[in-house]
């Protein structure tokens, strides 16, 4: 299921005469277009400000994908739930591993960067140039998936630019038990065992599961290990809950590397590092608290996440190893005082985050320790309008820290100790014009932060500069019983951009603050029943990502197809069949070096299709599926002009069975 819902965050410190005008143009009601989708589509809590959300205060324009589409579409991962389900461009990952590198928005090879992801209220998004990874997320315990497209660094802090990913796992239910076994295999090896099992007594509730997945993929060298357990208790009592979980996950790779554009014709499944490995160990633990007291909800997550990633590349014989142990602690406690004003509904959130991040190394080329605190408190104030046309306008500012430091005698990079600090607002306003229709605006700026990876290899003697955006979206909302839609015009203006530059220093390249940028474009996601079995879902994202200003002005960014577009057509006639098939059409685009948009080919566009046809007996399910059934070949990872091609997979069919008790 995906469909549109109406507004939700706030923002801060803009002029009263913008609040005064978004207030009468376009402010947001308590929903008919929600009403409307609610009628259609089974209710779900969708996250607001942070808390479980009034149905007054959903968030605009969300795309939210539920446990049973998960399943129906047979996505195996959470990654590929939000690339298959939720129209999400993503980039083949360059370990074996399905933590495809997400992209909302155009933001390219730096997308992963751009966007948070947040489990449960506790942010995954990484403080180094890796993905979040989601592969540590047993899909089985996910409720489900809220995808925020557009600036809301308000609520969540650096990075969020492109959007937020909220991934909500499923509570327990009062006095009830149910467990999943489930097996799979399929081409290149694959074999994929899960398990899971919830239990709860009265107000006590326990779940955990575990999982553990080989599979040799597509390519030569290119071996995927994964050992994954999640558990947790809470205790759910009058006015609140209080909690406890643990994840592990254990992964091992083999890295095939990139190939030319002659080895990528002849052979797409060929290696170019024989011997290049590696590992990542992750260890995260989160205690959770909610709390109503009269008018007020309090909340609170405190997280501790220990990560260890190994790696050795054979650059010579000897080869170069290294060793990367990070440590990231997280306190975000919040309050929300909602309560009627006359005719009004007004939602008033504060909240604090804390973070303290720190990495290790241990290589051949870097002995570096890093360390990077932040400390932020934010502000939302929504107020909800009655009558005819019901409306809502939201304001909102958040201030952020940040402290990092770094020393490192075998790298390039000097060593630094910096503060730097930010502010980011955003005010938003929708207002339901006619029945099914709803029109809305946001405005705001994001910001984010260099990691420690780009200012420990750097284009300048100083830090790089923080990357901001000025964000504007305008929308419309059409919702009925059996057809949705939501369309958005959406523009970031961004100053000091965070990037790799190949061209800089002296063309060995660098991180770099690049001249101004832009993303400006189009996106349309809709939901239609078009008989009484079938469903069909589609998203289309245009984007122009281009330099404004600069050496560059008018080029093209790289890495960014400027249309991207996903459906999917579901039947479910509810007699133990069902089937589900997707189709994804990514464009051209430029290839990683090409700057100055100068290399004369580019990448070719590609159209993927997967299929999945399930059935149901008793307890029992067994369902065969099928990833890229036309055998495509294709990349949607290439840094060099024409080269440095890393290909994505070929068909792949599988097979599963699964027993629910």
């Amino acid at each position: 299921m995906i469909f549109a819902v109406l507004p939700r965050r706030a923002l801060s410190a803009t002029p009263l005469a913008l609040v005064s005008a978004l207030s009468l143009c376009f402010a947001s009601g308590l929903a008919t277009g929600a009403t409307l989708a609610a009628q259609a589509l089974p209710e779900v809590i969708i996250t607001g400000a942070r808390f479980a959300s009034d149905p007054a205060f959903a968030p605009i324009g969300a795309t939210v994908i539920t446990a049973d589409d998960i399943r129906r579409a047979g996505a195996a991962d959470v990654n590929q739930a939000i690339r298959k389900i939720g129209g999400v461009y993503g980039r083949q990952s360059l370990d074996g591993s399905p933590d495809f590198s997400l992209d909302m928005r155009g933001f390219g090879t730096n997308s992963s960067q751009n966007m948070v992801i947040t489990l449960d209220g506790v942010r995954m998004s990484e403080s180094e140039l890796t993905n979040a990874a989601l592969s540590s997320i047993p899909v089985e315990t996910v409720e489900r998936i809220e995808i925020i497209r557009g600036g809301a660094s308000v609520l969540y802090g650096e990075g969020a630019t492109g959007g937020v990913i909220h991934i909500v796992t499923k509570r327990p239910q009062a006095n009830g038990r149910r467990g999943m076994l489930r097996a799979e295999a399929g081409q290149f090896g694959l074999r994929d065992l899960r398990a899971a099992l919830a239990q709860s007594w009265n107000g006590f509730a326990l779940d955990a599961s575990v999982g553990r997945a080989r599979t040799d993929n597509y390519r030569d060298h290119n071996a995927f290990e994964l050992d994954t357990f999640s558990g947790g208790a809470q205790w759910a009592y009058q006015g609140g809950r209080i909690g406890v979980r643990y994840d592990r996950a254990r992964q091992e790779s083999e890295l095939p590397g990139p190939l030319s554009a002659a080895q990528f014709r002849d052979n797409p499944r060929k290696e170019s590092t024989p011997y290049d490995v590696g590992a990542l160990d992750s260890d995260r633990l989160t205690a959770f608290a909610e709390q109503r007291v009269g008018a007020l909800d309090l909340a609170a997550e405190l997280s501790r996440r220990e990560r260890t990633a190994r790696s050795a590349y054979f650059f010579t014989p000897e080869g170069s190893k290294a060793t990367y142990e990070s440590v990231q602690t997280q306190f975000s406690p919040r309050v929300r005082y909602l309560a009627p004003m006359g005719a009004m509904l007004n939602e008033l959130v504060a909240g604090v985050d804390l973070v303290k991040w720190t990495r290790v190394t241990d290589s051949d080329y870097s002995n570096a320790d890093a360390a990077q605190k932040s400390r932020a408190l934010y502000l939302r104030d929504e107020l909800t309008f009655g009558g005819e046309h019901k409306a809502r306008v939201a304001v909102g500012a958040r201030r952020e820290r940040f402290e990092k430091d770094a020393t490192d005698t075998r790298a390039f990079a000097t060593p630094y100790d910096s503060q730097q600090t930010l502010n980011a607002w955003e005010v938003q306003g929708s207002v339901d014009v006619m029945p099914a229709v709803n029109l809305y605006a946001k405005a705001g700026r994001s910001y984010r932060v260099a990691n420690v990876d780009e200012n420990g290899y750097r284009s300048s003697p100083g830090l790089l500069a923080p990357q901001t955006s000025r964000d504007l979206e305008l929308g419309v909302v059409y919702g009925t019983g059996s057809l949705g839609a939501t369309a958005r015009l959406f523009r970031h203006q961004l100053r000091n951009e965070i990037f790799y530059d190949p061209s800089a220093n002296g063309g060995y390249g660098a991180n770099t603050n690049l001249d101004p940028t832009q993303r400006k474009g189009v996106e349309v996601d809709a939901h239609a029943s078009i008989a009484r079995d079938w469903r069909v879902n589609a998203n289309w994202q245009y984007v122009r990502a281009r330099f404004t200003e600069g050496r560059n002005a008018g080029s093209e960014m790289v890495l960014v197809p400027k249309n991207v577009v996903s459906a999917r057509l579901a039947w479910v006639p509810g007699n133990g069949h069902s089937a589900d098939i997707g189709a994804q059409w990514a464009g051209k685009q430029r290839f990683g070096a090409d700057f100055a948009n100068t290399c004369g080919v580019r990448i070719s566009s590609a159209t993927t299709l997967d299929a999945r046809y399930a059935r149901q007996m008793g307890a029992w399910e067994f369902a065969v599926a099928g990833l890229n059934l036309a055998d495509k070949r294709y990349t949607s990872n290439a840094f060099g002009c024409n080269s440095g091609i890393y290909p994505a997979d070929g068909r792949q069919l599988k097979v599963s069975a699964r027993y629910d008790f």
